[in-house]
Order: C-alpha cells, then structure tokens, then sequence
C-alpha cells in the first residue's frame, strides 16, 4: 500500500524535483555533450554528477520503463535526465550511453535532495 507523499511514479518524482529546484531537464547534443536549452549550458561528462537515480517499470509493458537520472554540475545547478530502459532507448546517439558511463556517481539519499 503506498504512503502518503510516497515516490513510485515518474510524475510523482519529476513533481518533487521541481518542488527543489531539479526542473532542467538535460538533453544529448548532436556534438555528443549534454546541454540545457533553458540554462544555456554545455556539459562535459566530468562538469556532471549524477546524485541519484530513479528506475520505474511499466506494469504490463516494457516500453512503460524508464530511467531517471538527477544530477549537479560544480556549480551547483541542478537538473535530470529522462530516459526510456534499455532496448526501448529514446536517445538513438551511439554516444549517450558512454557520456552516462562516464559520469560520476554520488548517489545522494533522498534526504539531502527532499529534505
């Protein structure tokens, strides 16, 4: 039975993020970096960390899944990135998963990001 308040949908983790400040989403540029169109930023995968992730699977059908990763850049700008779970991938850029790779991982409690 789920809590009150309690984080197991994407709309209900994507509400609390912007709650905090995480509302820029990042997307993959066509020259293999991350940006944010509304920060007018351009990433390298060493000015990102990834402080948490959030994996959500669809009841009855695998292309439901996705994968949510909150980050922080040096600055302390906070934004994610949305993506579909494995093969059903919404970035076709080869590069995407090897920038993902290369990011560092903190991996925060949801304390410190909601609290």
């Amino acid at each position: 039975m789920e809590k009150p308040g309690e984080m197991t949908t994407l709309t209900r983790v994507l509400e609390r993020l912007h709650e905090k400040g995480y509302d820029h989403e990042l997307k993959m540029s066509d020259h293999g970096r991350m940006q944010s169109p509304d920060m007018q930023k351009i990433y390298n995968p060493e000015d990102l960390t990834i402080i948490k992730t959030y994996r959500f699977e669809g009841e009855s059908d695998p292309s439901d899944s996705s994968i949510l990763y909150v980050m922080e850049d040096a600055e302390g700008n906070k934004g994610y990135v949305l993506d579909a779970y494995g093969a059903y991938t919404s970035h076709d850029e080869p590069w995407f998963d090897e920038f993902i790779k290369k990011i560092k991982v903190e991996d925060r409690e949801e304390q410190l990001l909601f609290g």
